[in-house]
């Protein structure tokens, strides 16, 4: 299996599992988490556009934004993950499935589901078009900036200028998941460096034994 087909099925896998939690977790209980869908309510109300079409707005202006700064490869998952986005998102809502389970539970699972999805995805160089663009753009531009911390602070940003329009309970739920997601995304994409760093050293070992 080749290195590409290896990442489309990581960005398959990682929108599936978000697309499980925003169907069944996060949109039913009006948690909201700072990304481009909460942007959009943000400037529905200050604009009184259509809610759709400003989220397909963002998403658009993410896009050109990725193809500029990170390059084709990185926009042509990204188009990729943003179609496989709405199709599993659009599939799991229609099915009207109800899961009738604690707050907590319900942030706890949400932040790990979608904490994977965007490691799968950002690990197979792919971005979820959402404000993770711009925290991969930050962190090509200067590695010592974590992606993990900057996502939270982007959806922090998001979750403080809504406090005027959703109200202080759904704030108080975004600010846990956004928290516990970061925590896990930085988690893992940690791992993941260490892992390839150690096999880096191990192919540059192996090198150096044939050259002697």
């Amino acid at each position: 299996m080749t290195k590409l087909m290896k990442d489309l099925i990581k960005i398959i896998v990682g929108n599936i599992s978000m697309t499980f939690a925003y169907a069944y977790l996060i949109v039913p209980n009006e948690i909201i988490n700072g990304g481009v869908t909460s942007s959009a309510l943000l400037l529905n109300s200050l604009s009184g556009y259509n809610i759709a079409m400003l989220a397909n707005f963002v998403t658009g202006l993410l896009l050109i934004i990725c193809l500029v700064f990170l390059g084709k490869e990185y926009f042509f998952k990204s188009i990729v993950s943003s179609l496989s986005y709405m199709l599993f998102f659009n599939l799991f809502y229609s099915l009207n499935i109800s899961i009738d389970v604690n707050i907590i539970v319900v942030i706890i699972i949400s932040s790990i589901l979608i904490a994977l999805g965007y490691y799968l995805c950002i690990s197979a160089n792919a971005s979820t078009v959402g404000f993770d663009v711009i925290a991969l753009i930050l962190h090509h531009k200067n590695k010592k900036i974590d992606i993990a911390a900057t996502i939270r602070i982007i959806n922090l940003i998001v979750l403080l200028l809504g406090l005027l329009v959703y109200g202080y309970t759904s704030i108080i739920k975004g600010v846990a998941f956004t928290l516990i997601f970061s925590s896990l995304l930085k988690k893992m994409l940690n791992r993941n460096q260490k892992a390839v760093m150690i096999d880096i050293e191990g192919q540059l070992d192996k090198t150096a034994k044939t050259e002697k």
